[in-house]
Parts: C-alpha cells; structure tokens; sequence
C-alpha cells in the first residue's frame, strides 16, 4: 500500500466517518498502516475531533446498544471489547450503566430457553450448569445469570 499524504489521510478517514461510527483507536490504527508520521496522525485526528466526526462517547453508545440489542452480548462481553477497542474506562463504565439490567434479562432469557430446548443433560443441576456456561461465554454476569436460570418452576421459566 502506497504512503498517503496528510490531505488524502483525512478525506479518507472524514468519509468513512460519515458513513458509521468509528472510535479514535481505529482511526490512528488506519493512518499507522498508511505510515503517516506520528505528528500527522496527530493533526488529522485533532481534526476529526474537532469537526465531530470521531467521537468516542458516540462510538462507545452505539457500540454497547449494536452489541445488546443484535449480537445478544452480555456486559462483560461488551466491555471487554470496548477495552480492545482502547475507548477510556470512564467512559466505558458511563455507558455500560446506561443499559440496565432489564434489558440484559430480556435478552437472557428466550436465549436460555431456546438453549434449554436444545441442551442435553441427566439432571437439572448438569442442565444449568451448561446454561450459565453458555451465559457466561455470551458475557452475561452471574447475578443476571441467576435471575434467569434459578427458577424452581419451569412454567415461571417460560414467562
């Protein structure tokens, strides 16, 4: 890949802001691999920045809400992929806390009885121990996990 110039670097970068969300690490990630100096890197993202087309608050509320709603992630999940995403721990933590634990209930548990549906086990407590496995690989917390697993009748588990 040929080196671009500071010029190319932002109307490159300008664009593919426009058309989604991107966070700053990204942005920077890009220009590294176009081998900008660190000093360019530094004018373009200032720009970006400025011009509100880089926004890592932004980034970070339509990250968590794609990641709940569509992938059915669990906050650990999302958090971490938001740490490798270099986004700053206040801001993580100030999103994270925007979704409530309703919202990750109502996502748990048609998952888990889908999951239970399809989950071979010879006992209750074999069954949910590999459904809170499942839970706890789809990023989900154990007390959000025992609300929907914890249910001594399953007619209340189907509710």
């Amino acid at each position: 890949m040929r080196q671009k110039t500071e010029q190319e670097a932002y109307l490159t970068l300008s664009a593919l802001c426009a058309q989604a969300e991107h966070c700053q690490w990204e942005m920077t990630e890009k220009m590294r691999r176009w081998e900008l100096t660190e000093e360019a890197q530094a004018r373009v993202m200032q720009r970006l920045v400025s011009e509100r087309y880089v926004d890592d608050e932004r980034y970070a509320r339509a990250f968590v809400k794609d990641k709940v709603r569509y992938n059915k992630w669990g906050r650990r999940k999302v958090e971490q992929a938001l740490w490798q995403k270099h986004i700053d721990e206040s801001v993580r933590q100030q999103v994270l806390d925007e979704v409530d634990d309703d919202e990750y209930i109502s996502i748990l548990r048609p998952m888990l009885q889908q999951k239970r549906k399809s989950t071979k086990a010879s006992s209750d407590y074999e069954l949910n121990g590999k459904l809170i496995k499942f839970a706890m690989s789809r990023g989900f917390t154990m007390d959000i996990i025992k609300q929907c697993v914890n249910v001594e009748d399953d007619d209340e588990f189907l509710e």
